[in-house]
């Protein structure tokens, strides 16, 4: 069983993994075993939204996690799989097996120095069949390879905009204007997070309603401004705050609970 978290800490900057030195690193694994590893997506998001949001939001949350827990952050993996959105200028994919892999070997990177719990915050629903099989994968490897650390070694994927009180939370704010890509709840927390994405926002027409997709050329044909029932000019910095806070809660407890398990 992993040690407690070892508590929450004043600045972001105290578990930010890119900021520490390795000495730092062997210190804190002998009090904690968890990290957290932000998964996000390079991707459009409407007209008006930040191509970053998912690498954004999903960064911010796993921060705010990270200050409240006192577990380390590791730096954004920022590309992840939207193959289905090359329709749209800007936007950078990894294939699956890419993103497998890269998750594996982060993964096997950091159980290989003795962390047994890997906690990732994903901000990205196309990433989530993948990451689940990188999991899966680096399990296996870790045993295969007689990684000391493989008995104990556990993964979870923690979608901060799936979490129950965070939809709840989107829905009293939004209803069904919430949609299902470029959501006003994504936008406020970038708002949130980096206000010069402000000068961005504009009222839009109303949005191609959400429905099946069938590769980036149909992506672009059925929702041609890139949204997909989603309303993002109702998004206000001060819902992005609000639904930040409830996201670092709803996953901080969620974490705290991992940390525990056998």
């Amino acid at each position: 069983m992993t040690a407690a978290t070892p508590g929450p800490v004043n600045s972001t900057d105290a578990i930010r993994l890119a900021l520490r030195s390795w000495p730092e690193v062997e210190s804190y694994l002998q009090g904690c075993k968890g990290v957290i590893i932000p998964l996000g997506s390079t991707e459009q998001h409407g007209p008006t939204g930040a191509i970053g949001t998912d690498a954004l939001t999903a960064e911010a949350v796993a921060l705010e996690v990270g200050r409240r827990t006192g577990v380390l952050v590791t730096p954004a993996q920022a590309f992840g799989m939207a193959e289905h959105h090359l329709g749209f200028a800007g936007t950078m994919s990894l294939q699956p097996a890419t993103l497998l892999a890269v998750l594996h070997d982060l993964v096997l990177s950091l159980g290989r120095h003795g962390f047994e719990r890997v906690f990732v915050i994903n901000g990205h629903g196309g990433n989530i069949a993948t990451a689940k099989a990188a999991f899966a994968q680096a399990h296996g490897t870790a045993a295969t390879r007689n990684l000391p650390v493989a008995p104990q070694l556990r993964c979870r994927l923690a979608n901060w905009f799936m979490a129950g009180p965070v939809m709840r939370q989107a829905r009293d704010l939004y209803g069904d204007k919430e949609g299902h890509h470029a959501t006003p709840s994504e936008i406020a927390v970038t708002l949130a997070v980096e206000p010069s994405l402000q000068s961005k926002q504009r009222p839009l027409p109303d949005p191609a309603p959400a429905g099946p997709i069938h590769g980036p050329d149909d992506f672009r044909r059925r929702h041609p401004d890139g949204r997909m029932g989603s309303h993002p000019s109702l998004a206000t910095a001060q819902h992005g705050e609000a639904l930040l806070e409830t996201a670092a809660t709803a996953l901080s407890e969620d974490l705290r609970t991992f940390l525990g398990e056998s």
